[in-house]
């Protein structure tokens, strides 16, 4: 029996494949972030299109900052990159971007820019863009229950009170309110695991895994990926 819900409401995508993209074509690994920039712009457009409310993109984790400098570098100016160019195409289709994660890592030119395409997109109503920046999962969990902690020893909360509702008001994604969950986590490249990513949300996503590397991965692709959402059959948990 097909899903009820026909299109997910949120998207996670791990898009995975740039490092090996670029080393099967014997480029230098930073080519393959320069591609597959271009795809995050391809994907984003076809979300707002197709009447996605939620996109959130895994875009670099806190294990990612063992990398080489050189090539971190080239993710910052990537991003930076990004931002300048999209900003008034995602404001015109009213694009709404947020970020999640340890963003006081990230250098401080990265982050001023980030600032600013947020409030200059604070006004979009029509589908919330994510960028997870220097995420993990586990750490977005601990921070949040340490919160919690704080709250309950300050007499704000009382334990017997903490529900899951509760936690979800403290995670990273709160401000997605019902679109918080998500219904679709995809990642390229076929390597199968979450890495990390949206543990909490993700507890009754459905997975695809497509073979294809995040650089060539194309809106045909996307689609089809969400068709196979279609064709899942939901009950968490139920018969």
């Amino acid at each position: 029996m097909p899903s009820e819900r026909l299109l997910p409401e949120h998207v996670a995508i791990i898009m995975d494949g740039n490092g090996r993209w670029a080393k099967s074509r014997r480029y230098p690994r930073f080519y393959g972030h320069v591609r597959g920039v271009a795809r995050v712009k391809q994907i984003v457009t076809a979300s707002r299109q197709i009447g996605i409310k939620a996109l959130t993109l895994y875009a670099f984790s806190t294990e990612n900052w063992k990398r080489p400098e050189q090539e971190l570098n080239v993710l910052w100016a990537l991003l930076k990159k990004y931002l300048r160019r999209e900003i008034a195409s995602m404001k015109k289709n009213g694009i709404r971007l947020r970020v999640i994660g340890e963003l006081a890592r990230l250098p401080g030119d990265a982050r001023q820019e980030l600032g600013r395409a947020i409030e200059e997109l604070s006004c979009g109503k029509d589908m919330e863009l994510t960028f997870a920046l220097s995420y993990g999962a586990r750490a977005e969990i601990t921070h949040a229950v340490r919160a919690i902690a704080e709250a309950c020893a300050s007499g704000a909360m009382k334990s017997d009170q903490i529900q899951e509702s509760t936690v979800e008001k403290y995670l990273s994604t709160s401000y997605l309110g019902e679109w918080s969950n998500v219904d679709l986590l995809i990642r390229t490249s076929g390597e199968k695991r979450l890495s990390n990513y949206l543990l909490w949300q993700c507890s009754y996503a459905e997975f695809d895994f497509p073979e294809t590397l995040w650089p060539d991965y194309s809106v045909e692709e996307f689609k089809k990926s969400l068709e196979n959402f279609k064709n899942r059959n939901r009950r968490f948990g139920g018969v």
